[in-house]
């Protein structure tokens, strides 16, 4: 059977699928949900468009969807994000459409985009916003026909959020970012390491020692900042709420402005989901050899046409290493063309944490089929049965076993009548 698709080579697919059975062993959440969805086929019939990043864990998600029924069109949330191989099998052996190629050009990643928005989704799965934005802008035509969706991300999340509040978000969707077995864990540790991973693969440098500067302090910037201070880093944090800056200090870093924190920074982190966090002043301020990269979704966050302004010479200088050379002689490098570090330099987050955000997608997409619109066009929070249910599981997979409360406790709990 012809499977519609755009990927580099599916020649790659014996390698991918493999790559793919490895990150299965660590995702027992994801293998209990496919069981489920084997038997009650919550998805059956359901046309299913994602745009999230294709590596091994998306692979794992994709194939518990089409356990439960749904017909997928995949595409990139990233132009460099996607993992070759992963796309191609996808493909062969699991019948997916997948319109994904790694370093795609801006054309061709909304080309690939329309191409999934052309199966006519009933359920819209994103990383980023960038599907349900191309909706509301070039494809109202589907509009009337979806049924609701989910967003993974923090960034994604608020554009969602600005939408809703303009009134023009046209259905209800669920921000599967926001549950706690999600934005707890996935956000802190998986982009921690996996942030500290691709700076590591990309310019085989020694954290220990150095200052590392992680600019915005949410879950992300929590995780990054916990896993470079583990390696011997000195680490800086650069901040706009007054709390979470506070937090940072409480946690033990030093807070301070990012002018202040330029000149002295070794590798700079952005995790904020805003633009131009670095740009011209800073970099006039850096230090010799300072090595810039991003954490956020979007590739914004580094003012990079401000650098190029500044910069006499530009050279490759490793794989996922841009040198930027000054007038003065200094040397500023980026990592990754200023993407996601973690997923354009490595292979993003480990798949035992991909497990729990990949479980609320699967979960959260059964039920919005499961009840219809779902209401208002406005973005939903995960239903907190999903969310325990998700933990249950992890925990027994993990052979953690917790205490249940006593029904003198329960009634404890919901009286108001006993106390000192």
């Amino acid at each position: 059977m012809h499977v519609p698709a755009d990927v580099t080579d599916l020649a790659l697919a014996s390698a991918g699928r493999k790559r793919i059975e490895w990150a299965a062993q660590a995702m027992p959440v994801l293998a209990s949900i496919e069981d489920e969805f084997r038997r009650e086929r919550p998805l059956e019939g359901v046309a299913l468009g994602a745009c999230l990043h294709v590596t091994t864990e998306t692979a794992r998600l994709m194939q518990v969807l089409k356990a439960g029924g749904a017909r997928i069109a995949l595409c990139a949330s990233n132009p460099l994000s996607t993992q070759d191989d992963v796309a191609a099998s996808l493909v062969v052996h699991d019948g997916i459409s997948v319109y994904a190629r790694r370093g795609e050009d801006r054309e061709t990643y909304f080309n690939h985009i329309h191409a999934v928005l052309d199966t006519r989704p009933r359920l819209t799965m994103d990383d980023g916003a960038d599907l349900v934005s191309t909706i509301h802008t070039d494809r109202r035509d589907l509009m009337e026909g979806v049924l609701g969706g989910t967003e993974e991300t923090t960034t994604g999340v608020i554009r969602l959020r600005s939408m809703a509040e303009k009134g023009v978000l046209g259905y209800p969707i669920i921000a599967v970012n926001d549950a706690d077995t999600k934005h707890l864990f996935d956000n802190r540790y998986g982009t921690g390491q996996s942030t500290v991973d691709g700076i590591i693969r990309a310019t085989n440098r020694l954290l220990a020692g150095s200052t590392f500067v992680v600019s915005g302090y949410g879950w992300c910037g929590r995780g990054v900042a916990m896993r470079a201070s583990g390696l011997g880093a000195r680490v800086i944090v650069t901040e706009v709420d007054p709390l979470r800056a506070l937090e940072a200090v409480m946690d033990g870093y030093t807070v301070t402005t990012m002018d202040e924190a330029a000149a002295v920074g070794d590798f700079f982190c952005t995790v904020t989901g805003d633009m131009h966090v670095l740009r011209r002043e800073h970099f006039e301020k850096m230090k010799d050899g300072a090595i810039l990269c991003n954490s956020g979704h979007f590739d914004v966050e580094i003012e990079l046409p401000a650098l190029a302004d500044l910069a006499v010479q530009r050279r490759q200088i490793r794989k996922e290493v841009e040198e930027f050379l000054l007038a003065d002689g200094r040397r500023i490098n980026v990592l990754a063309e200023g993407r996601l570090v973690n997923l354009a330099a490595a292979e993003g987050h480990p798949s035992s944490v991909m497990d729990m955000s990949f479980a609320n997608q699967a979960l959260c997409a059964a039920h919005l089929a499961r009840n219809g619109h779902g209401g208002s066009p406005r973005v939903l929070p995960v239903p907190p049965e999903i969310d325990r249910k998700i933990a249950r599981i992890k925990l027994r997979s993990m052979g953690v076993v917790i205490d249940s409360l006593t029904p003198e406790q329960e009634k404890y709990l919901s009286s108001w009548e006993m106390g000192t």
